[in-house]
């Protein structure tokens, strides 16, 4: 600072000035000294300054692994939202969902000097009395299930199965199939429970629920045993991915989208309609999701009182993959 202000011929109180962008500097003094900073190089130091004001200007991010498409979209909108705000953002992702891994990394992010984290993962993992969040860190979950303790944003799971199902009963098939996620999954039980929950208010038929893991392979599997099922006109797919493993399934034993089954997936990734045939879905707004934990976050910091759950509605998109039943005569 002392050469930087013998290079401008002012103090070097008027450089701390500049250096904290105080208004009161006139224009010419300001240019004056950002010249001579960026004739000697010279740098603030962010780490001294975030001590003196007793803020970070950082964002911790924790997220169970970034294989997700929906995660790696609300990332990249957190991320950006944060630039915006003049915030970093500090990722930790987890390899697997325990209590000491997330704990870990609370400490971790404490140890890097964050000011608030935002959760994309189940807040179950927070429901231990061994884990000790930082007092002075806000936090911000990406759960539906995380009421009360936190802040949440997330998609409206519900609302979006239930447009899946009302599509296909609308088209005209008498009930709805489900490949559902994983069981431990949160997301994937709301999803089933609307799928079951639609069908059971029309007084329609319930079939047995089949089980995949998000990943096409899982879904191929699935849609094997569902081009066995002759009364089978109509599946609603948990996911994407998944969504494309039925797809290919079918075509490989003979049975025509949308002729034979019509197929509904879930999150409309970026390759949705470029599947053969292109898929109706389900779209979630994830960059919406990212930017709402971002505002929430910058809400906790200014000390407003952040609570309740915000729920981003999701929309069908129909594409060619859906279609009214009774088009295409099943293979033997």
């Amino acid at each position: 600072m002392a050469d930087v202000a013998a290079l401008a011929g002012v103090s070097s109180q008027t450089v701390s000035r500049v250096s904290n962008g105080d208004p009161a500097v006139i224009e010419s003094t300001r240019q004056k000294v950002l010249d001579a900073m960026k004739e000697l190089g010279y740098r603030p130091n962010s780490a001294a300054r975030a001590l003196k004001r007793g803020d970070f200007r950082a964002i911790g991010v924790i997220t169970m692994g970034l294989s997700s498409t929906g995660n790696v979209r609300t990332l990249e909108a957190i991320a950006g939202s944060a630039s915006r705000a003049g915030y970093a953002v500090t990722l930790i992702p987890l390899d697997a969902p325990t209590q000491d891994n997330v704990r870990g990394a609370f400490t971790r992010l404490d140890e890097l000097a964050v000011d608030a984290v935002i959760l994309i993962m189940e807040v179950r993992l927070l429901d231990t009395t061994a884990l000790r969040l930082p007092p002075h860190v806000k936090v911000v979950v990406v759960d539906s299930d995380a009421t009360g303790r936190f802040p949440v944003v997330d998609t409206d799971q519900r609302q979006g199965a239930r447009s899946a199902v009302r599509h296909l009963l609308d088209l005209g098939h008498e009930t709805v199939w489900h490949l559902a996620g994983p069981e431990e999954s949160f997301a994937a039980g709301r999803r089933a429970e609307a799928w079951e929950a639609a069908l059971r208010e029309e007084g329609r038929k319930v079939p047995p629920v089949l089980r995949g893991d998000w990943t096409p392979e899982s879904g191929y599997g699935a849609g094997l045993a569902l081009a066995e099922e002759a009364g089978c006109t109509a599946v609603f797919v948990a996911n994407d991915q998944m969504a494309l493993g039925v797809l290919r399934a079918f075509h490989e034993r003979g049975v025509r989208v949308p002729e034979d089954v019509s197929v509904v997936g879930f999150d409309d990734i970026a390759e949705a309609s470029s599947f053969i045939p292109p898929l109706t879905t389900v779209h979630q707004d994830f960059g919406k999701v990212g930017e709402l934990c971002v505002e929430a976050a910058l809400r906790e910091l200014r000390g407003e009182t952040v609570t309740g759950v915000q729920l981003v509605p999701t929309s069908l998109v129909e594409r060619a993959s859906t279609a009214v039943p009774g088009r295409g005569d099943r293979p033997a």
